[in-house]
């Protein structure tokens, strides 16, 4: 994927290091500002240093999928990313300090009757992360998805963040909120 993506741009590229060797040192111009340094994950700690663990572990997508913990001498942060609930995920979490987790509410599913079988397979509703919140025992869960994040003012069918957490807490006693860029937890 990223030969191709590359490839792609590699017009781009030349253009601005064209403009890189006559001096003019404009966004986007350094010759090393595309390179990539990709590298194939699997579960377990993929990243290490003095402040933070990273750790993958396996979820349930429609391709390969991971979430990640991350551990701080201070706190530990869960992402399910897109995701089935998994017992991984349980895992990982157990007890976190936060969990960050997609889901789907019930009543935007029952809007979207097209999308139920993949949903089934591929995300998690209200009821499944209540199940797997209260296993897991995260301090905070925070709740995000593109039903959520759709915004029914513009789209009609997408859920609003109040009917998404009385939906959530109506399921699942602990500490939730739905999550919104920029807010710090």
């Amino acid at each position: 994927m990223s030969e191709h993506l590359l490839e792609a741009y590699r017009a781009d590229f030349e253009a601005r290091t064209k403009e890189h060797a006559l001096g003019l040192y404009t966004v986007g111009s350094f010759p090393e500002g595309h390179q990539v340094n990709a590298h194939e994950i699997g579960a377990g700690v993929i990243y290490k240093d003095a402040n933070v663990t990273v750790t993958a572990f396996p979820t349930k997508h429609a391709l390969e999928s991971y979430g990640y913990r991350f551990d701080t001498p201070d706190r530990s942060i869960v992402i399910s990313g897109d995701t089935n609930p998994t017992q991984a995920t349980i895992d990982a979490c157990h007890g976190c300090d936060v969990l960050i987790h997609e889901v789907q509410t019930l009543a935007w599913l029952a809007k979207r009757p097209d999308f139920q079988p993949y949903a089934a397979k591929y995300h998690t509703t209200t009821e499944q992360l209540a199940e797997l919140a209260s296993k897991a025992k995260p301090r905070l869960l925070i709740l995000y998805h593109a039903s959520i994040a759709l915004r029914p003012a513009v789209n009609p069918r997408a859920s609003s963040p109040e009917e998404l957490l009385a939906e959530m807490s109506s399921r699942y006693s602990g500490h939730v909120v739905v999550g919104r860029d920029l807010d710090v937890y």
